[in-house]
This record gives structure tokens, sequence and C-alpha cells, in this order.
């Protein structure tokens, strides 16, 4: 998918939502877990509820990987039937020697046909380009996480510059910005979890072309209206990601119709700051 597409369906939608499709089996609704195909039929009955509200969804892989074999086949067909005009986005956070991520990119945007995929990348630029590689194909980089380990590197305090004008600069700032040279604004984004609102618009001096993709809003406490207030650029440049207040907005036979009304009220937000 390429950038202008994207920007386009943000535009046309009103909406910079992601949909986080992160499907545990043990805590779907009780009617469907007996169901022959249980991930993928709960799956599939929000993509329909909550097409129309969003412009992208993200599969976080290891609800996934954990099933073996019916695992990987339900995220193929997740994938397939997720409609064209929506970005997919593979929340795999590989990363590797060049060789192995070769294969991995391999899986995810040729086997799968992921738009995108998450990479970590504290191994280097040949770890991350081969992904870089591919076409109309994402990379998104893991930049400034939620997560309260963050605080063991990410926020590591590292000295820059020469003696007559030396900066102490946090280390993920450093990784932003290496990384940014590597790719461009039509190839690559990065994740900046939305409990970290306040440090968005700093990164937004660093990188304010790129698109962030944006967890941690809802039940991980993040602010939509920080996050757009200091992390929206001209293009909108944001996608934000709600999973479990979505798709787990209620354990019924009507949790679709309940996904569907929590969707909607983060779209009419998002609207009002677009």
């Amino acid at each position: 998918m390429t950038r202008q597409f994207l920007i386009d369906q943000i535009k046309s939608k009103r909406s910079y939502l992601c949909v986080g499709l992160d499907t545990d089996i043990t805590k779907i609704p009780k009617h469907l877990q007996d169901h022959p195909d249980a991930v993928f039929e709960f799956n599939k009955q929000i993509i329909d509820v909550t097409k129309d509200l969003c412009v992208a969804y993200k599969i976080n892989t290891a609800f996934y990987e954990v099933m073996g074999l019916k695992g990987w086949e339900a995220m193929q067909k997740t994938v397939n039937y997720i409609p064209e005009e929506h970005f997919t986005i593979a929340d795999a956070k590989r990363g590797d020697i060049g060789n192995t991520s070769t294969q991995y990119a391999k899986a995810f945007f040729n086997t799968f046909n992921f738009d995108s995929i998450t990479v970590a990348p504290y191994m280097g630029e040949d770890s991350i380009r081969p992904f870089l590689d591919f076409k109309n194909k994402w990379t998104i980089v893991l930049g400034l996480t939620s997560n309260k380990g963050a605080a063991d590197f990410e926020m590591l305090k590292i000295q820059n510059g020469n003696e007559a004008h030396l900066r102490s600069d946090y280390l993920y700032e450093n990784v932003i910005r290496k990384v940014a040279s590597w790719g461009t604004p039509d190839n690559l984004m990065f994740v900046l979890g939305a409990t970290q609102a306040t440090e968005l618009e700093n990164i937004r001096s660093i990188i304010p072309d790129h698109f962030l993709l944006v967890p941690g809003v809802g039940f991980q406490g993040g602010s939509l209206k920080d996050v757009s207030k200091y992390g929206m650029n001209k293009d909108c440049g944001l996608l934000v990601n709600a999973s479990r207040a979505i798709i787990y907005a209620s354990d019924k036979e009507n949790f679709a119709e309940e996904a569907r009304m929590i969707a909607m009220q983060y779209q009419t937000e998002m609207a009002g700051y677009l």
C-alpha cells in the first residue's frame, strides 16, 4: 500500500483507527469457543462491524503462533478476509541478521501478504534493510514503547556532539534519528506508545513526516486527545491502535454490536481532531 492511498483512506473515513485483532481464544465469547474455527469466526465478525470505521488492522502474531498450525491458518484466513483498502500490520517484532530478516520479510510480505511488519532495531541496519527493500511494503520500527522496561534502555541518556557542543540525548532519540536515515516516510513508520504522549512533540521534531503507529489507547490508559494533539502532522501521520477495548467490549453473543459501538466512539472523536 502506498502512503498516498493510506492518507486518502484516512481523509475519506475521517478516521485513523487501527483495530488490533490480538485474539486470545480463552477470552472470546463462550458461544464461539467450540466453533471449529473459533478465532477466525471471531475476527470475521469484528471485521464486518468495524471495517467502515477504521483504516487498519493489526495482528499480534503471538496470539496465533501459540496455537501452532491452526493459529497460522487462522491468521492467514484473517488477513485474506480484511478488505484490500485496509492497511494490515503483522505485529511480529522481528529483526535478525540479514539472511534471517530476508526470510521473515518474505514470510510476512509474500506468504501472508501483510502490508507491514513491526521490527526491533537494536541489531542495526543490516537487520532492517531486507524489510525496507520490498516495494509498497512498510517497516514499522519500535521507537519508544509504553512498557515499564522502556526505562532500562530506551530512556537512557547518552552524550552526543563534540566537546564544545556536548548534549545529552535519550537512546530512543538516537535510534529514531538513525533509523529514519535508512528509509523514507514512504516505507518507514515508528511505534510510539500512547502513554508516552508527552514525548510525541519532541519525536515530531526528529521525524516530522513519518507515520506513527500508536498503541496503548484504551485499556493501557493512553489519551487519544493528547496523542492527536502532539503527534498529528499535516497528513495526519497517525495510526492509533485499540485492541482489547474494542474486541472484548462484550463477552456476550452481542459482542460484535458492542465492538462496533466502541469503534464508533473512537472514530467520532478522531473525526473531530482531523
